[in-house]
């Protein structure tokens, strides 16, 4: 991972990374980096923090899978935000920065 950018909101991020061609929903088919982890790398982190509630809290992960596709997985800070593929791509952070 490079780089972490900033943009104004998270629907900026999208756009931009859209544009980059980090096109495929994540959010949509999830299941895949649950089961095959190491099949993806996170190209790019983009956090957003709202400003008057933590309910307007989210992360933007850019992920490429090693065959190419490449899309974004946004999720939430709330504690019911957290779930397996939040987890896997949590891990996949870890590993690829240790």
């Amino acid at each position: 991972m490079s780089r972490i950018y900033h943009y104004e909101t998270v629907l900026k991020a999208l756009a931009i990374l859209k544009e980059k061609g980090f096109t495929y929903d994540f959010n949509l088919h999830d299941k895949d980096i649950v089961r095959h982890p190491e099949n993806y790398k996170i190209i790019h982190i983009y956090r957003y923090e709202g400003d008057s509630s933590p309910d307007e809290e989210a992360t933007v992960y850019a992920v490429q899978s090693k065959s190419g596709k490449k899309g974004v997985f946004v999720t939430g800070f709330a504690a019911s935000s957290t779930d397996e593929a939040t987890n896997a791509l949590t891990n996949i952070v870890i590993r690829d920065n240790c």
